[in-house]
Order: C-alpha cells, then sequence, then structure tokens
C-alpha cells in the first residue's frame, strides 16, 4: 500500500460522472493529504491501498466523484477526484527548484566574483592615478624648489652686476677727474717753467 500526503483539491475541469473519451491524462495526487486508492468508483468498494503526495498518475476515466488512474508502478485503482490535481505538484518540483536555486547561486557567485574583480581593478586603478598624481605634485615642488633658487640667485647676480657698474662709474670718475686735475695741474705749471735764453750768433 502507497501513502501520499496530498495537498490542493483538483481542478475544476474535471467532468464528474463521465468517462473520458480522449487518452490517459497526466495528473498529480495532491500534496497535503493522505488518500486512500479504492477498486471502484465509489465508496463502497473496499480499500485496496494509498498513494503518495505528489505522485504523478495518469487519469484514465471519471465517474462520479472518482477517477479512475494507473499509478507510477502500473496498479490502476479509483481516486477521490478531490485529491488530485493538473498541475505538478510542489513535491515533484522540489529537484527542479533545487536545481534551479543551484545554477541561480552559481550565477550569483559568478556575478559577485566578477563584481569583486572589477572593483578590485578599480581601485588599483585609483592607487595607481593617485601615486601619479602624488609623483607630479612632487615633481612641481621640486621645479618650483628649483625655480625660486634661479630665481634668488638671478637677483643676486643682478645686485653684483649693479654694484660692479657702480663700482667701474666711481673708478670712471675717479680716472676722469684725475686726467682733469693733472691736465689742470699742468696747465697753471708748466707756464711759470724758466724758459731757455736762445744765443745770439756774432760775426767776426
Amino acid at each position: 500500500m502507497r501513502r501520499v500526503v496530498l495537498g490542493a483539491g483538483v481542478a475544476g475541469s474535471l467532468l464528474l460522472g463521465a468517462p473520458l473519451a480522449n487518452a490517459a491524462t497526466d495528473r498529480w495526487v495532491a500534496d497535503d493529504l493522505t488518500t486512500f486508492v479504492r477498486s471502484g468508483p465509489t465508496d463502497g468498494y473496499r480499500i485496496v491501498g494509498t498513494v503518495e503526495a505528489g505522485q504523478p498518475v495518469e487519469l484514465l476515466e471519471v465517474q462520479n466523484d472518482y477517477s479512475k488512474i494507473r499509478t507510477a508502478s502500473g496498479d490502476v485503482v479509483w481516486i477521490p477526484s478531490a485529491d488530485l490535481q493538473d498541475t505538478q505538484s510542489v513535491n515533484a518540483r522540489v529537484p527542479e527548484l533545487s536545481a534551479r536555486v543551484k545554477e541561480l547561486t552559481a550565477k550569483l557567485d559568478g556575478i559577485n566574483e566578477e563584481w569583486e574583480t572589477r572593483v578590485e581593478d578599480m581601485k588599483t586603478g585609483l592607487e595607481t592615478r593617485q601615486a601619479r598624481i602624488e609623483e607630479l605634485e612632487q615633481a612641481s615642488n621640486s621645479q618650483s624648489a628649483e625655480l625660486a633658487q634661479a630665481r634668488s640667485k638671478m637677483q643676486d647676480m643682478e645686485t653684483k652686476l649693479d654694484t660692479k657698474k657702480q663700482d667701474l662709474l666711481m673708478r670712471y670718475f675717479m680716472y676722469g677727474g684725475g686726467v682733469a686735475g693733472v691736465g689742470l695741474l699742468v696747465g697753471l705749471i708748466v707756464p711759470h717753467l724758466p724758459r731757455r735764453k736762445k744765443k745770439r750768433h756774432g760775426f767776426l
């Protein structure tokens, strides 16, 4: 005998009291309660077993409130139509859902790893740029210091040049003054120097 925990009620599309004209249709035993199966389509027939909740079965025929089904093991029995559903049971979908969860988890892990890699690359890039900026700032500071030093040297040279110009000008004035003084002195002295007397030549 098979046991089952059955769930939601069967869909209202089942035709009660009339045999199915078409081929067997897939159905699933409901998930929320255990149901007994009988040997005939009424409560008066004896119970011949149970079926597992969520078990897939083939619907062969419907009479009154019962459905004739073929179980996975091949047994043909009758079950209350309300204990069947036309959608796959939760139990039957668990492996599929678990596989889907694993697939999505793997994708999420991949996305997470990819994102972490991108973030790490961005951090590395930012650190590289920051280092370059600091290097340029240091170079700029060094160049600024060299420029300031060069300007200071230029000012010193300009100061020295001005001093030399002044010294040269003073020397020029002093030299010119000396020359003028000597010339004046010569001009004053020369007229007062004794002149040599000329000899007169007589005739014998």
